[in-house]
Order: C-alpha cells, then structure tokens, then sequence
C-alpha cells in the first residue's frame, strides 16, 4: 500500500505541477506526451468529483495549501494563480471524460528551468490528496484521476534525486 500511495503521490503531482507553473496559456507541444489526454469511460468520477464547479473548488483549497506550505509556496507565490486553477481544473475535467478542454502548455514547457526534485513533486501530490480528502472526494475516485496523471511525472520531475 504505501508503494502504491507514493506512485499516486507522484502522479499527481506531476500533473498539477505542470499545470500550476504554465506562465502561457498556448497550445502544448504535440511532440510531448498529452498533457490532457481524455478517458471517457473516467465520466461517472468526474461526477464524483462534482463536476466542473466541483474540480474548481477542488483548485481553490489546493491553491491555498500549496501557497501554505513551505516546499511548494516558491513555486506558486509568483505565478498568476487564477490560470494555474483554471489550467488544473481543464486539465482533470478532460481527463475524468468531462466535455472541457485543455487551454494550457505541455508538461516539458511548463516546468522548463524550474528544477523540480521528487520531494517537492512528492509535497504537491500530498496536498492534492489532502485538498481531495477535505472535500470529500472518495478514495477509489481519487485513485482513478490520480492513475491517470502517474506517467507524467518523468515530465516534471527535472532535478537529481535528493
């Protein structure tokens, strides 16, 4: 179990981090891996997230702890935080199958210069889940979305291993 926590952890973080950090809001690079790549059949936990509104609410309490928090506050104090959760918000809605889409930069671009380590992926993946936890989002829905955002940690992640 904690294996597979630390992967969902790393996941998670991958994909908000990318979002979070994009600084343009133009069309990713489609020589990257999708950094919204839409499951369908994810439909019913978008509803379990409460929909559109529910995932924007979802990015107000996550905005507030990662400013909150000392490893991640560098990273999001100067960055304009409304298109951050705008970004975050498209980027799971296309993700759970909602009918959104995804107006920010690719992961590779976003994160570019930043020198991410895994700790400070690992924090924001943490906050993500907390931000999930205090909404009431269930685990299993949770896991679902986190599943799906795993494999774009090797596009966020930058720096050596601490």
């Amino acid at each position: 179990m904690p294996a597979i926590r630390s992967m969902l952890l790393l996941i998670a973080g991958l994909l908000c981090a990318g979002v979070a950090l994009a600084d343009d809001t133009s069309a990713y690079d489609t020589s990257v891996p999708n950094p919204a790549p839409a499951y369908p059949e994810l439909r019913p936990v978008l509803a379990q997230f409460g929909g559109q509104p529910g995932l924007k609410a979802l990015m107000d309490d996550f905005m507030t702890l990662l400013l909150a928090d000392p490893r991640t506050e560098p990273f999001f104090a100067e960055v304009e935080h409304e298109r951050v959760k705008l970004h975050l918000t498209e980027q799971f809605c296309v993700i759970l199958g909602g009918d959104c889409e995804y107006t920010g930069m690719d992961m590779v671009t976003a994160h570019t210069g930043l020198d991410i380590r895994h700790g400070e992926f690992n924090a924001l993946v943490e906050l993500l889940q907390v931000a999930m936890e205090r909404r009431g989002i269930p685990s299993r829905a949770q896991n679902k979305l986190l599943a799906k955002l795993a494999p774009m940690h090797r596009e966020v992640i930058s720096a050596e291993i601490e």
